[in-house]
């Protein structure tokens, strides 16, 4: 039979809920929060979720979406309330959930809502990508959410103003529809076309950071502006130069000025620090519904010391480090030494970079060192690796060949 997780923060509810659905062959989780709840989803995988509206802690509504906005709705949900409203019945079924029952529950409407639940066909494909919703413990990250939808209410076009350890593409996520289509204008060098933006239809465009484009990059940027209404497109760009800096360096000012209009400063991962092990923890949760990686956990011993590295490279180096450290330990839990293994490597035995060593070999460490660095802060995204250092990507990746390092090939678009 099934394997149900019951979620609420009466005794009474849960014992009654418990005896019914255990007499009928199921297997049964108990959580009176949501803090245990999202410890028993993860570790008991429930094939069906019966959630309280209101608990003390954080309610069904705000578990909802995090589930939703994390990957982690992968199970039908079925709400449970005895002061619901026909308002919030319909905010749960728009945020995912299946079923809404009020209480006092009668025993048909459960059994039924239950049978409907487990009847219901998994989830297909890959679960989203992560959105600002999926950090409800973050006052930052929260109100961040709350401006990028304010904005995305009147505006199809969003910059930020982003500077060492952005959290630009996370922003951007959220200024997207779920399920929508993305495309980093970034990672698409010859000309855009047409078609390109018609199947993009409904979907967001994004530049991670302006002065790194291309003149027929900026031009692609130019067109697509021009056409964002009649293919219902969003686009969010980001950079640490001022306009008048874009324009001191060939841009247009016209382009410069119309992608100014409406900018937000977002906050940085030092600016959250606090909040950097909930981020850590939600990216592994991500990448292990994804099926990117094996079952993983992160000690918090292992979520200190992450928290206290500087991650200049910001939100996209945070997501490399946690898939490696993820990928490379064969325990199922991430403790410091595996941390301090990848991020803090020790000095001992390590020639580095040797002014007292022939020219030839120093180049050569320096370059292991150079690419070993932009390799972790791009997440082995040869695209912008190659606009980065400069080189052909042919020219790359025979580099990187030579110095014996592991070129990604993954898809560059997501």
């Amino acid at each position: 039979m099934a394997n149900i997780l019951i979620v609420d923060d009466e005794v009474g509810i849960r014992e009654l809920l418990f005896e019914i659905l255990s007499d009928e062959g199921h297997d049964i989780v108990l959580a009176e929060n949501a803090a245990a709840a999202r410890i028993a989803r993860n570790a008991a995988r429930p094939d069906l979720v019966l959630l309280d509206i209101w608990m003390p802690d954080t309610d069904g509504i705000t578990l909802l979406k995090e589930w939703s906005a994390n990957g982690q709705l992968t199970m039908p949900v079925v709400m449970m309330s005895g002061h619901g409203t026909i308002d919030t019945a319909v905010e749960a079924t728009r945020i995912g959930a299946i079923d809404y029952l009020e209480k006092p529950i009668g025993l048909q409407k459960l059994l039924a809502a239950v049978k409907r639940g487990l009847q219901r066909p998994a989830a297909p494909g890959a679960p989203s990508p992560l959105t600002l919703a999926a950090f409800t413990r973050s006052v930052p990250l929260r109100e961040l959410q709350r401006l990028v939808q304010q904005v995305a209410v009147t505006s199809r076009v969003l910059l930020l103003r982003i500077g060492a350890g952005s959290l630009a593409e996370l922003a951007a996520r959220s200024f997207q529809a779920k399920g929508a289509p993305w495309l980093d204008l970034s990672t698409v060098s010859p000309p855009l076309d047409v078609n390109q933006l018609q199947a993009c239809q409904g979907g967001v465009l994004f530049v991670p950071e302006l002065s790194r484009l291309a003149r027929t990059q900026q031009k692609n940027l130019a067109f697509a502006l021009e056409r964002l209404e009649r293919y219902d497109l969003r686009l969010v760009v980001a950079t640490d130069h001022t306009l008048d800096a874009l324009v001191r360096e060939g841009w247009e000012e016209s382009l410069v000025a119309r992608l100014f209009e409406v900018s937000l400063a977002p906050p940085s991962i030092a600016d959250v620090r606090d909040d950097l092990p909930e981020l850590a923890s939600q990216l592994l949760l991500h990448l292990v519904e994804a099926g990117e990686v094996p079952r993983r956990q992160f000690s918090t011993g292992a979520l200190n010391t992450l928290r206290a590295q500087p991650w200049s490279g910001g939100y996209n180096e945070l997501r490399a480090a946690v898939k490696s450290l993820a990928l490379g330990t064969l325990e199922e839990e991430i403790g410091i030494a595996d941390v301090r293994r990848l991020l803090i490597p020790s000095t001992e035995g390590h020639v580095g970079v040797s002014l007292d060593q022939p020219l030839r070999e120093a180049r050569e460490a320096f370059e292991r060192l150079y690419f070993e660095h932009h390799l972790r802060l791009e997440g082995s995204n040869m695209t912008r690796l190659a606009e980065k250092s400069g080189l052909e990507r042919t020219h790359l990746y025979r580099k990187l060949k030579q110095l014996g390092l592991q070129a990604g090939r993954r898809s560059e678009e997501n």
